[in-house]
């Protein structure tokens, strides 16, 4: 895992794809159905011609990007610290039910 300004990202590699396509997918994607919804619901000027491709091109794009990126990669196991804590939060509930 790599630490940057906007936080842990994951930095594994699935299925054969590099970071920089996961991110390509993911820009492209996320921009295609921002214009997508803008046209839907903000555009108010004449008419225009939305094809299918316009549609599924998005959505297979931010669909290939979480398939690529590994879920296990996302999630953290409770340090020592934290399982203590919820073992003593357990108990101090089960000794206030007595």
């Amino acid at each position: 895992m790599a630490t940057d300004q906007g936080g842990v990202r994951a930095r594994y590699v699935k299925g054969g794809q590099s970071e920089t396509v996961q991110w390509f997918n993911a820009v492209f994607g996320a921009g295609y159905l921002g214009y997508a919804g803008y046209l839907a619901f903000v555009f108010e000027g004449g008419s225009y011609l939305i094809i299918f491709q316009a549609f599924i091109l998005p959505v297979l794009l931010v669909v290939n990007f979480v398939r690529s990126t590994d879920r296990s990669a996302l999630t953290t196991k409770p340090t020592p610290t934290q399982q203590a804590w919820r073992a003593y939060q357990k108990e101090q509930d089960r000794l206030a039910k007595l």
